[in-house]
């Protein structure tokens, strides 16, 4: 058994899977591991080159629409490292980041589930360090930009271990760009709950082993650097409105009333966002605020729609490809 599964999934877009594949070479020196790269609707001939580009990387093929869930589950129950590093394909590791989670975990107490690094932006700069609890209300707030998630939940707090001259504070929540959790552990959890697409499965991960009393850390000094910022494109008309409805769905505990007592509030504010989209594609047209309105248009519909967040973006990445 190696030490460590490394979970990636890559939609098509060698620009950002061959940088991050060499910094898992580069860095990963004191742990056996093994990598899986999930190559969603990946072009044929670009997967044919990776493969022999990278031969000590497993590659398998996912050509059916899925979202992050379901496209992780395909290599997270092909697992045969004691831990999963689950990692995102546009990131990088700058230094022996692997390693640093493994001696984490074996150092903090029984009862520990996910130890996160710290993300970190292309410019160097501080992206997130640890998850505070994330409750409905925040979420709502967060729609209406009354409530930002602090960028480093650490302030302010004593480190709850020190390992090797390295901080460790407690965390309440994950994001899905890194974490490191037990293979076994992660298998009784059911792995990533496919009912959601594209969010929040992360956060309904960290929120579900907290609920069973389970721990989670991070570790101020392994680092991720994560490109997110530079990757988005026009499928968000597609992705954001499943992600809205999945959110919902999660925050409500999958119950009628509390969905709706969220979702109202939700509603209006993506709204008065696409009422002022309107305007500003009115007054000043371009490709990027057209597919800003359509983002929410589409999300306004799926609100309270009975549609499941796949069904959703399936809808409409069917209509963004038909458009060419």
């Amino acid at each position: 058994m190696v030490d460590v599964s490394i979970i990636i999934v890559c939609m098509n877009r060698p620009d950002n899977l061959y940088p991050c594949l060499e910094s898992i070479r580069r860095t990963t020196q004191k742990v056996t591991y093994e990598v899986m790269v999930v190559a969603y609707l990946y072009d044929p001939d670009g997967l044919a080159r990776a493969r022999e580009d990278f031969p000590w990387v497993t590659f398998i093929e996912s050509n059916e629409i899925r979202g992050f869930s379901e496209n992780n589950n395909l290599a997270l129950k092909r697992a045969q490292g004691r831990f999963c590093f689950v990692l995102n394909d546009d990131t990088e590791l700058p230094g022996q980041t692997v390693d640093m989670l493994v001696e984490d975990f074996e150092a903090l107490p029984e009862g520990t589930a996910i130890v996160s690094p710290t993300l970190l932006n292309a410019n160097g700069s501080l992206q997130l360090c640890g998850r505070p609890p994330y409750p409905a209300r925040h979420y709502v707030l967060q729609q209406w930009h009354l409530f930002s998630e602090p960028i480093d939940s650490t302030a302010g707090q004593e480190p709850a271990t020190v390992v090797d001259g390295r901080k460790l504070y407690r965390s309440w929540n994950i994001t899905g760009a890194a974490f490191l959790i037990p293979t076994e552990l992660f298998r009784e959890l059911g792995w990533f709950d496919e009912r959601f697409f594209f969010t929040p499965e992360d956060i309904a991960l960290g929120t579900l082993a907290c609920r069973k009393g389970l721990r989670l850390y991070v570790d101020t000094s392994a680092q991720v650097v994560h490109k997110w910022r530079t990757t988005a494109s026009r499928i968000m008309c597609a992705i954001r409105p499943a992600a809205v409805r999945g959110s919902l769905m999660h925050f409500s505990d999958f119950r009628t009333g509390k969905y709706l007592l969220l979702a109202v509030p939700v509603w209006i504010a993506e709204f008065s966002k696409r009422v002022k989209a309107s305007v500003v594609q009115l007054l000043r047209p371009s490709p990027q605020h057209r597919t800003e309105l359509q983002t929410f248009r589409n999300i306004t519909r799926n609100i309270f729609t009975k549609r499941m967040p796949k069904e959703i973006f399936t809808k409409y990445y069917k209509e963004i490809t038909r458009q060419g």
